[in-house]
């Protein structure tokens, strides 16, 4: 039986991770009633960084539901739009590692979580505060309240996840692993449990989206749901990051939407691609535009993301 277009969708979870993951969450607050939406972040490349927890993602999503983050189509999309470095320019003077660019702004993100988590604070109690603050009424989860940092093998030995992807500008992958088993919290588990919808963000499949799925629990409860995802390739080539690079040497095919839903096999009902990119997918499929410069354009692809869920069965 087939889901009316016009009923809303009341519990909505997306799975999120990176720049594009945090710009569809973004369409998809504004699509949906107030209070629908849960977004569960990936949190496998938080790290400790001048003696402060930083947690990339959250904060993408955190400063991009706030419409504090950039998102024009500029050089920089990460960090707050508005933004000076003028302590990373004095950290530098003294001789501290300058290779993860902390913005002055940014910079009391890292300081408030730190603080509140030394004084015995849960990510997610933190998280839900900090975003409180900055006006977000979407939910924001971490996947996990412990540590759980996502490694990557390459021709240089393992690196941690930043370590790879900004010291070192993405040497070739010879693997992904995830080090210890941290569980997601129970928020994560209730809130799947009670989705009438996951989405999958346009995020990296392997760096953003699998740390989620992997822990324990997850993956199970995510396969009992109705399941969309947004392919971050377009013409075989990502939108943002390594991803195109990654698929052939982790996959051992070339890179491609189907690829993706092989990666998926299991989980998917659906699947939003860029037009033209959807020939040969063995699932149902939405061909529009799925690249988000704009805050207009990620309305428009999470209304047309949740139409297209509600014809499927």
């Amino acid at each position: 039986m087939k889901r009316e277009k016009s009923r809303p969708w009341r519990r909505v979870v997306a799975l999120s991770g990176g720049v594009g993951g945090a710009r569809l969450l973004h369409g998809l607050s504004r699509a949906l009633p107030e209070g629908a939406l849960t977004a569960v972040v990936n949190t496998g490349d938080d790290f400790e960084h001048w003696g402060l927890h930083i947690a990339p993602d959250l904060d993408t999503v955190m400063y991009t539901l706030a419409d504090l983050a950039p998102f024009d189509g500029g050089e920089r999309g990460w960090g707050l739009a508005v933004e000076s470095f003028e302590a990373l320019a004095m950290m530098r003077r003294y001789g501290a590692e300058d290779w993860f660019s902390h913005g002055d702004r940014d910079l009391a993100t890292h300081l408030a979580r730190t603080r509140a988590l030394r004084a015995g604070g849960s990510l997610t109690d933190v998280t839900a505060r900090l975003a409180g603050a900055l006006g977000v009424r979407t939910r924001i989860l971490p996947m996990s309240d412990a540590p759980c940092p996502t490694l990557v093998e390459t021709d240089r030995g393992t690196l941690p996840f930043q370590q790879w992807f900004v010291r070192h500008r993405c040497p070739p992958v010879r693997a992904i692993r995830f080090d210890g088993a941290a569980p997601p919290t129970a928020h994560v588990l209730r809130a799947l449990d009670e989705a009438e919808l996951v989405v999958i963000g346009p995020s990296n499949p392997y760096v953003s989206i699998d740390p989620i799925l992997r822990l324990s629990g997850v993956r199970e409860a995510v396969a009992r749901r109705p399941v969309v995802a947004v392919s971050p390739l377009v013409g075989g080539k990502a939108v943002k990051g390594p991803l195109a690079e990654m698929i052939p040497l982790l996959a051992g095919e070339p890179p491609s939407t189907a690829a993706l839903g092989r990666h998926y096999r299991g989980l998917l009902g659906g699947l939003v691609v860029e037009r033209g990119d959807e020939a040969g997918l063995p699932l149902p499929a939405l061909a529009t535009s799925t690249v988000m410069r704009s805050r207009d354009d990620s309305r428009r692809l999470a209304g047309e993301l949740l139409d297209f869920a509600a014809t499927l069965p």
